[in-house]
């Protein structure tokens, strides 16, 4: 699965003083994702997520989440194309609010620093894009829109933990393995990942059902449950992508690792 440091090569507390003069410029383009073959997805996404990628739970313990699948083989995004288009409908916001993100500092985290990767090629001095602070060093609405979007993104992801955490006090994930015929004939396993078992979901006693259904948490495991079906359309998204020119070089993928 994936980790955020993947994208995040410099992240920054965001400052006046620092970053006065800076652009971002914003658009279409999405290569920086390329590498990523799953990105952690929040509760509010399921419905939307669910129509076109499989959504399944990864890491342990504490730290299990919900992913959205972009690919099926290591460093490979089916949803970005070669020049940088997004090949879909719905752009998860863990990539919608890139190049900036919360560091969490304090004993219990309760302090939140709102940070901007200097790595992102889209960050300049020319004015390209959209001013992050006014010529008096105030923000701008650019970036009160963006600071709004990653609170609340923050907000989401602390239900989202409440949401993991009652599935595994109710037993109800699974280890499970997606074994897959590639385009080329072979078969491919991709594994590390958990999802709902449905004999066990079925079993629930009828107040803990109620509950499921109150709190909507029924709901974000069907969304789970019917997204699975979309691992044989990532498997067309191979299908559909131009043969790879041989490469001389060429590095080892690596597989990656869930977001904490």
């Amino acid at each position: 699965m994936t980790n955020q440091l993947l994208i995040y090569e410099n992240a920054v507390p965001l400052s006046a003083e620092t970053h006065r003069d800076i652009s971002v410029r914003t658009g279409a383009n999405w290569s920086f994702s390329k590498g990523l073959n799953s990105v952690p997805i929040v509760v509010a996404e399921f419905e939307p997520a669910c129509i076109e990628m499989p959504i399944v739970f990864a890491g342990e313990g504490d730290d299990i989440a919900p992913v959205a699948l972009l690919g099926l083989r290591a460093d490979e995004n089916l949803f970005v194309s070669a020049e940088g288009d997004w090949k879909g409908n719905y752009v998860p916001a863990f990539l919608r609010r890139y190049p900036f993100v919360f560091a969490t500092t304090g004993e219990n985290g309760e302090t939140l620093t709102l940070c901007i990767d200097e790595g992102y090629e889209g960050l300049n001095k020319e004015g390209r894009g959209e001013r992050l602070f006014d010529s008096e060093g105030e923000r701008t609405r650019y970036l009160e829109n963006m600071l709004q979007f990653t609170s609340d993104y923050q907000t989401q992801h602390m239900l989202t933990r409440a949401f993991c955490k009652r599935l595994a006090e109710l037993e109800l994930l699974e280890p499970a393995v997606a074994t897959i015929k590639l385009p080329d004939g072979q078969s491919h396993s991709l594994t590390g990942f958990q999802r709902v078992n449905r004999d066990k979901l079925a079993g629930l006693n009828s107040d803990t059902v109620g509950e499921l259904f109150g709190n909507d948490s029924l709901a974000l495991i069907h969304f789970h449950l019917a997204s699975l079906g979309h691992m044989g359309h990532l498997v067309q998204r191979i299908s559909d992508e131009p043969a790879p020119k041989p490469a001389k070089g060429r590095k080892t993928a690596k597989k990656s690792e869930a977001e904490a």
